[in-house]
């Protein structure tokens, strides 16, 4: 399922920061930062958090949520859009968007042209997102520099067959914008992105934020694992930044090769025989 051909090895970051609730002008600003920074260290590829332009739960304010919502096509992600064209970065950004069915949790992804080329609507909404959410109906695969990197938003990744799916398809990659908080969600965390990558044998790049808004602490921890789940870079628990790491064409090659669960899946569950022991 891997192509590595001539494809050459690509430089991918997870961004985590501290978001200001409901401010896009002071995210937006940070986002700008982790966009230089990350063409100053030769990032091709920048994943930022879930909802990274307003902040998490800043959208799920009734009364406010329109002024939340990001129109792709519109001037607000002008800065974003500069940053990415001038430091030659591809960024995965967060906000809501309106759809046909309703608001949507998006994610944008900016290309080195500094256009919108990308907009993936979570498809799995958790607890008291579905009171303002509706559920995404397609995935995405993107492609850059021959790789094919599927995008998730948080809770996606709590579904195994979101991540097998998309691998399926041909991904290499699974790119997951997440807001976990201390807590249990932080030992989800630790357990999840591991075992996509392992699963699926692909690279895993997971950003979060760091500090607190809108009454949460968050965990940091962005991280990058190789396509075998090993940790290939983590970031802080509390400090903005990032986690960057090389996905490599022919170690995807050697670690599918070594373990061929996809080549080796079933396509056709088993019957399931049911008994009673007494």
């Amino acid at each position: 399922m891997s192509r590595s051909g001539d494809r050459k090895s690509i430089r991918v970051g997870a961004a985590q920061f501290d978001a200001v609730a409901g401010d896009i002008a002071a995210n937006i600003a940070a986002h700008e930062r982790l966009i230089d920074d990350a063409g100053s260290r030769g990032v091709e590829v920048l994943v930022f958090p879930e909802l990274s332009l307003t902040g998490y739960a800043s959208p799920l304010d009734d009364a406010g949520s329109a002024r939340h919502v990001i129109d792709p096509g519109g001037p607000d992600l002008g800065p974003i859009e500069d940053a990415c064209r001038r430091n030659r970065v591809v960024a995965v950004v967060g906000a809501s968007i309106n759809t046909t069915a309703g608001l949507g949790l998006a994610a944008f992804v900016v290309d080195r042209r500094g256009r919108v080329c990308a907009t993936y609507v979570k498809q799995h909404l958790d607890g008291h997102e579905k009171d303002w959410f509706v559920p995404g109906t397609t995935r995405c695969l993107i492609e850059v520099d021959g790789w094919r990197l599927a995008l998730g938003i948080c809770y996606d990744a709590s579904f195994p067959e979101h991540g097998r799916g998309l691998a399926l398809e041909g991904a290499d990659a699974y790119l997951v914008s997440g807001a976990f908080p201390l807590g249990d969600s932080d030992h989800r965390r630790s357990v999840y992105f591991p075992a996509r990558a392992l699963e699926n044998t692909v690279y895993v790049a997971f950003a979060n934020f760091v500090g607190g808004h809108d009454g949460r602490q968050y965990c940091g921890r962005s991280a990058v694992h190789g396509p075998d789940g090993r940790l290939l870079a983590e970031a802080s628990p509390d400090r903005p930044g990032m986690a960057v790491a090389e996905f490599d064409p022919e170690h995807l090659r050697q670690v599918r090769e070594s373990l061929p669960m996809l080549a080796d899946r079933r396509a056709d569950p088993a019957p399931i025989q049911t008994s009673r022991a007494q």
